[in-house]
Parts: structure tokens; C-alpha cells; sequence
């Protein structure tokens, strides 16, 4: 480690924030992303959260750049001997809540983390990936995302792709309901495979196929018609997002222990949602055939080379 990879990463991270943010700008075409820019005593955030367009009804594409003197808990589960240590983390994380609800919703996330102690080499590490979460599905949707995804991975080596895989589905589970959260994609953690250079150009790979990965899928399905039954499926199906982030995400965990501005860390949620307590779909519908088909691990890409 040089010193200087924490501003080599928050320099293309905020890069893609800007990249990202006029792709859903473009998108929505009246809705605009608000801009602020929160600088405190180590620490940088430029939140950004586009509200209420005709069709994105939210997104939230936040920068973050953080510095203390011990990481919390949540950020050290897995990597214990990073516990105690001063760091500094750099990372970039999206949610779009689409209005339409034969759009889905996307998240990403990409980070990293520095952790030091005099006297000792500095630990390092990368996290991120993206998942995508129908509510009505289409095979043709999650074939395409998935073939951006293992593309992402294929010039890291073959084995990337259905290992990235494999963590996502696992990761994004819903073990109360019994149920994935959505179809998946990537999702990795701890990474530092081959050295700086190659995890930071696998990290830039992961995030530059983001958009190449969601935005056919939101034109595509934009214009869709849709109805208050569809609508109503919808929100029901947003309670169970909900019920991740503030149940099982390490990411919500760790920005509330970390101590960040409590609207950026929940700008992930829908800005409407529902529940409906023993509501089963009607037998043979759409709606059924999410959970049936669209929320078990699946290889879409099975077959092919």
C-alpha cells in the first residue's frame, strides 16, 4: 500500500455517482437529483436523491468518505483482526425504486476499507456488487442481467461469476419469510484477490456494468401498462425489501454504527410500501408466479458458455 488508494478509489467512485446520477436524470426526464455536499471532521458524503419523477418514484446514489478510530462492529464481523484499528472507508452505494411495477428495483454497492495500527502493515479490502429485485418477472430480464454480470467478472477468471453468484443469493435471503429477496447477481466481500491493482480494476469493472445492466431493463418496461392490482403487489412486495434492509443488511447496520447522517442511510427505503398480514396470491397469477419462479436461487444462465 502506497497511502494514496483511498483517493484513487473515492476519485472513481465519485466519478460514477456523476455518471450514474445523469443516466437516471436522462431516464426520468423531469425529476433531478439533489446535490449537497456534508464535510466534517473526517468525513465527506455528497447524498443524492432524486424523489416523486413520473419514473423513478426514488433513487438515492450516496457518496461517502469516512474516517475514525475504530471500525464498527459491523464492518469488522467478518475480520476480526481489523477490530481496534483507526480506518478509512470509501464507498458508493444506489437504490431506484421504480414507479412502474413491471420495472425493478436495483441496488448497488461498491466500497473500501483501509484499517491501520502503528507498527503493523495496514489491512485492506474490497466489498460491493448488485442485485435486482422483481416484482413481476420476465425471464428475458434476468437472463440479460445476469449475462452482464458474469461479463463483468469474466476477465477476473471464470470461477468470479458463479462464486459472486452464489454469495448474493445467499446473502440477499429473507430466512423469516423463507424467501430471496429478489433474482440476484453479485455480491462480493473481503476481497483483495491478486493485490491492489487487480481487485481495484475488478471493483471498477463491477461498477462500470451497472448501468449496462439495469438500464435496457428500465427502458424496456417503462411504458408498461399497470393497474391499482398491480400497483397494490407492488408496495405489498416493497415490505419485504423493507424488511431486509433493517433486519439483515450490513451495510444499514454499519452506517448507523458509524454514526452517518441517519437520512442517507435509510434513503434506501421506498417512499411508500404496504403489508398485508396472511395475504397468499391468487392461485395461477402473476403474482404467484414470482415467488414460484423469480425468488429461488436460480442458474438463468444455465446452457450457455
Amino acid at each position: 500500500m502506497q497511502g494514496n488508494e483511498a483517493e484513487r478509489v473515492r476519485a472513481y467512485l465519485m466519478e460514477l455517482q456523476d455518471r450514474i446520477c445523469a443516466a437516471f436524470e436522462a431516464q426520468d426526464g423531469r425529476a433531478r437529483f439533489s446535490g449537497q455536499r456534508i464535510e466534517g471532521e473526517g468525513t465527506l458524503a455528497r447524498p443524492r436523491v432524486l424523489s416523486d419523477g413520473p419514473v423513478l418514484e426514488r433513487a438515492a446514489v450516496n457518496f461517502t468518505q469516512s474516517r475514525g478510530p475504530a471500525l464498527p462492529p459491523a464492518a469488522t464481523a467478518n475480520r476480526p483482526e481489523a477490530a481496534g484499528r483507526r480506518f478509512e472507508a470509501v464507498a458508493l452505494s444506489l437504490i431506484v425504486h421504480p414507479r412502474n411495477p413491471f420495472v425493478p428495483t436495483s441496488h448497488a454497492n461498491l466500497r473500501f476499507f483501509v484499517a491501520e495500527r502503528d507498527g503493523e502493515p495496514a489491512l485492506w479490502w474490497f466489498g460491493g456488487g448488485f442485485d435486482l429485485t422483481p416484482y413481476y418477472g420476465f425471464d428475458e430480464d434476468c437472463v440479460h442481467w445476469h449475462r452482464t454480470a458474469r461479463a463483468a467478472c469474466a476477465p477476473f477468471g471464470a470461477e468470479l461469476y458463479p462464486r459472486y453468484k452464489q454469495a448474493c443469493d445467499e446473502y440477499f435471503f429473507l430466512p423469516h419469510r423463507g424467501e430471496a429477496r429478489g433474482i440476484g447477481g453479485l455480491f462480493f466481500d473481503d476481497e483483495t484477490t491478486g493485490g491492489f491493482e487487480h481487485s481495484y480494476a475488478l471493483v471498477r469493472s463491477v461498477g462500470d456494468h451497472y448501468l449496462l445492466a439495469y438500464l435496457p431493463i428500465l427502458e424496456k418496461r417503462r411504458h408498461t401498462p399497470y393497474g391499482a392490482r398491480q400497483r397494490d403487489f407492488q408496495l405489498y412486495r416493497r415490505g419485504r425489501y423493507v424488511e431486509f434492509n433493517l433486519l439483515y443488511d450490513r451495510g444499514t447496520r454499519y452506517g448507523l454504527q458509524s454514526g452517518r447522517r441517519v437520512e442517507s442511510v435509510l434513503a434506501s427505503m421506498p417512499p411508500l410500501v404496504a403489508w398485508r398480514p396472511d395475504w397468499k396470491p391468487p392461485a395461477g397469477s402473476a403474482e404467484e408466479h414470482l415467488a414460484e419462479r423469480y425468488l429461488r436461487a436460480r442458474d438463468w444462465l444455465a446452457g450457455e458458455l
